[in-house]
């Protein structure tokens, strides 16, 4: 089963938390947003209610679990389910040492017909589509003929109709997480020829896509595209999204339209004693690239993690922006 990606945010962790992904929700209506990574043994023997709850108006979103017992992980398929999620996701491309200790993540690309069982575990009992995240290689398991037998065995004996893959192997040694994301070469051509030689499956390329017009060029090879820091880091990059992608005919958003929705979302999430910084920190970026994003990311660092910061506090920001954008305009 397949999702109709066409442009996705990756899921990140520590970043792509529910508040976040409000966030983005509201400068883009199409774009299908990911969860953090969530571990089976967080969902099974801990808050499950912590990691699963999400609001409504973030869908479409996808739930990606890292786990890799096909009990533990079609548990969590259904939990997936039951929550409402529109698809849920197996983290095969994480290459952290802690991620690789609990044998999940990239280290799972050395094991096709594992991948296989707990793929085909969670699709008997959830309706969502089973989609797997993946690099094209790990380690001396890079060759082309590696990643397409990972792709094959999963696809074919998993029944997975969705491959999101970034398009670097990842050294298991050696590297750091930050490492991972960067220094090993892209391989875009792997990505486009999977795409060629199984045109029945969903291909979604992620890795090294900093702006809109790379992605947008790349959907004449595949069927999506992922971005990560630069969605988060730029974030209204966003805005552009459901025109460009999906060619939406509705107004672009309108960031202090945003912003003042955001403040609403914030309000009620503070009531309920969430820290306004838990909110406010994803919005950092939110003016990059205009007068006064400076003093938007200063005002805001500074009060939002006074213990009484409430939503006034979005306001106070943006009045810096706005008296800078006056300025440069009477200049």
């Amino acid at each position: 089963m397949t999702t109709g990606s066409r442009f996705c945010v990756a899921p990140m962790m520590d970043w792509t938390d529910r508040h976040d992904r409000y966030f983005l929700r509201l400068i883009s209506a199409r774009a299908r947003l990911y969860t953090e990574m969530v571990t089976t043994g967080a969902l099974l023997h801990g808050a499950a209610a912590r990691f699963l709850a999400f609001h409504p108006a973030e869908h479409p979103v996808a739930l990606q679990l890292g786990g890799c017992d096909p009990t533990a992980l079609a548990e969590c398929a259904a939990m997936a389910e039951a929550w409402g999620y529109d698809e849920v996701n197996l983290n095969v491309g994480c290459p952290s040492d802690r991620v690789q200790n609990a044998r999940f993540g990239a280290c799972l690309m050395a094991e096709p017909e594992l991948v296989a069982r707990c793929t085909r575990a969670m699709g008997e009992v959830s309706r969502l589509p089973v989609t797997v995240k993946c690099r094209i290689g790990i380690d001396a398991m890079d060759e082309e003929a590696d990643f397409r037998r990972f792709v094959d065995t999963v696809a074919d004996q998993g029944g997975v109709g969705t491959f999101i893959v970034h398009a670097r192997k990842a050294w298991l040694q050696g590297l750091s997480p930050k490492q991972n994301r960067e220094v090993p070469p892209l391989r875009y051509d792997r990505v486009y020829r999977l795409k060629q030689d199984r045109p029945e499956l969903e291909v979604v390329l992620n890795g090294g896509l900093s702006d809109l017009e790379t992605a947008e060029a790349q959907l004449a090879h595949v069927d999506g595209v992922m971005l990560g820091r630069a969605a988060y880091q730029d974030p209204w990059l966003l805005s552009q999204v459901d025109d460009r992608f999906f060619g939406s005919k509705a107004p672009p958003p309108d960031r202090l339209a945003v912003l003042d929705a955001l403040a609403e979302y914030a309000a009620a999430e503070v009531a309920r004693g969430v820290p306004l910084k838990a909110i406010a920190r994803h919005t950092l970026g939110l003016f990059n690239g205009l007068a006064g994003a400076r003093a938007w990311r200063r005002v805001l660092s500074q009060r939002m993690r006074a213990p009484d910061a409430g939503p006034e506090v979005f306001a106070e920001a943006a009045a810096e922006v706005t008296g800078a954008l006056a300025r440069r305009a009477a200049a």
